[in-house]
């Protein structure tokens, strides 16, 4: 089964985010700021990473830079997930590596066929 580390601060969005993800067949770890996604990252490689832009501390789009310019990371697939949605949002996530930019409300359908694209599946 594939891992996912779900970035989100949010209460209400993650417990939705995780619901869609347990229901695409993925197993799912949660953290609530990039320092801690940085903990987490430490101790397991996901195969993916759900990335919010708004987070306390350290934002999504500096976490993602971070990730895509690190040996052992850089590989990983990052979706960003943001209630930001201008076009200067995508381009700058593009700018700096996410594989994908999904605005908020995240629909389940898109989310899970950028995840399926991401993984190959």
């Amino acid at each position: 089964m594939s891992t996912v580390l779900l970035v989100e601060d949010s209460v209400t969005e993650s417990e939705i985010l995780m619901q869609y993800l347990q229901q695409a067949g993925l197993t799912v770890v949660l953290a609530r700021s990039s320092e801690e996604a940085q903990t987490h990252l430490v101790r397991q490689h996901p195969d993916l990473i759900v990335l919010d832009v708004i987070l306390p501390g350290q934002s999504g789009f500096e976490l993602c830079r971070e990730l895509k310019t690190s040996p052992g990371t850089d590989s990983i697939p990052v979706i960003m997930c943001s209630t930001k949605d201008t076009d200067a949002d995508k381009l700058w996530g593009n700018m700096l590596g996410a594989d994908a930019y999904i605005p908020k409300p995240v629909n389940q359908q898109d989310l899970v066929k950028e995840i399926q694209r991401l993984m190959g599946r």
